[in-house]
């Protein structure tokens, strides 16, 4: 049976890859969305940012099961509302929950206890029931279920499709109707309850968080004292199962990661260390970067220093939270001139100028068109790239 869905904040990064393959499933999808140039990029045909595979697909379904729009009335249509609203944290590294039913509050004209609400981003343990409190005050009743996205940024159709589903719900019948909705384009739909599902979703980007912080507690010990990290690193993993799975080093950055870690905390009364000292080696990987080249060039006084790659991930154009912006203060804070070179953002020096001008280059993200560059001036690399060349 074909439902019409509608995407609260449907032309992110969460949006998009949910609705076209909805859409694609041959459900009415619309994308809801206050950025009127994303949905005017939309209808068009075209992306507002990368997306692995979507816009191949957009390009089949935009017009016909799947539009964009900046009017909140095609709510009142509505099978199934999906609010793709996390939650943030604020200077302290604390939940604003007030953020999230901050939106639900803005929309809730629109919405009736016969609609299947869903919460698709990371939220805060107990978030959705706050959130069901709250719909059940203004609405009588509400059907509510918390289906995180787990996807990977710039893969999501791809994992969509492949990795299974967490669903979970306030109610049998929302949980019932939520995996009947996602069965439509998971392989497999896992259930929980909400508050479990909330904590595997924290625990998920946690994970991840704490695994490039080993790996870039160890490139630290081992290059301040003058070792090869990466000639370690081959050595321990070559041939070693029990090594398999060892993370590099790297700029652990971007909108989630760091986020969610600090949530984690907070949910656990801020008595969460290995969390916290994974923030404080993640954070302080830029400073060590700027200090290699310190050593490698002298004083950066006045010294020209190129970054290359400023996105917070390889081969992407999202800078959010992309830890390539903290070096480059690092860097000017020792009155450096920073150089600033990216192949995915615009207004970024090109790639030959910047190498060529600068009188060090540090790698802040390795696009694939760093990868066979053969570096002859002084460099820092943590992704042990330029290593191997």
């Amino acid at each position: 049976m074909t439902k019409t869905i509608t995407i609260i904040g449907g032309c992110g990064h969460v949006g998009i890859p949910l609705g076209v393959t909805l859409a694609n499933a041959n459900q009415k999808v619309n994308l809801l969305d206050i950025n009127a140039k994303a949905v005017e990029t939309i209808n068009s045909g075209k992306l507002p940012f990368i997306e692995e595979g979507a816009e191949e697909i957009l390009k089949k379904v935009v017009g016909k099961n799947l539009i964009a729009t900046t009017n909140p009335k095609v709510l009142l249509e509505s099978d199934v509302v999906v609010f793709v609203t996390g939650t943030p944290v604020d200077e302290h590294h604390n939940p604003r929950v007030h953020d999230v039913t901050k939106v639900i509050q803005s929309y809730i004209e629109f919405l009736s206890p016969k609609q299947l609400i869903v919460l698709r981003s990371t939220v805060y343990p107990g978030v959705s029931e706050i959130i069901h409190n709250l719909l059940e005050k203004q609405l009588g009743s509400c059907k509510l279920a918390f289906c995180p996205e787990r996807i990977l940024q710039g893969k999501g159709i791809e994992e969509i499709y492949k990795l299974p589903q967490i669903v979970s719900a306030m109610s049998l019948a929302a949980e019932n109707e939520a995996a009947e909705l996602f069965s439509l384009i998971a392989p497999k739909v896992l259930r929980l309850q909400p508050k479990e599902a909330e904590i595997a979703k924290l625990m998920t980007n946690t994970w991840r968080y704490l695994e490039f912080a080993i790996a870039n507690q160890f490139y630290m010990m081992a290059e301040s004292q003058g070792l090869d990290f990466y000639k370690i690193y081959g050595a321990l993993t070559d041939d070693y199962p029990r090594a398999k799975h060892f993370a590099k080093p790297g700029l652990a950055a971007g909108p989630c990661l760091f986020k969610d870690t600090m949530q984690m905390s907070a949910f656990h009364k801020n008595n969460f260390f290995m969390g916290q000292s994974a923030m404080l080696v993640n954070e302080g990987l830029p400073v060590f970067l700027a200090d290699q080249l310190e050593e490698k060039i002298g004083n950066l006084k006045n010294k020209k220093v190129a970054i290359l790659g400023m996105t917070f991930k390889a081969n992407n154009d999202d800078k959010r939270e992309s830890l390539a912006f903290k070096l480059k203060k690092v860097l000017e804070m020792k009155m450096a001139e920073v150089i600033c070179c990216d192949e995915y953002l615009p207004g970024m020096t090109p790639l030959n100028q910047a190498v060529e001008t600068a009188d060090g280059v540090i790698l802040g993200v390795p696009h694939r068109e760093y990868l066979n560059l053969k570096m002859n001036k002084p460099f820092v690399d943590c992704w042990g790239v330029w290593k191997k060349n």
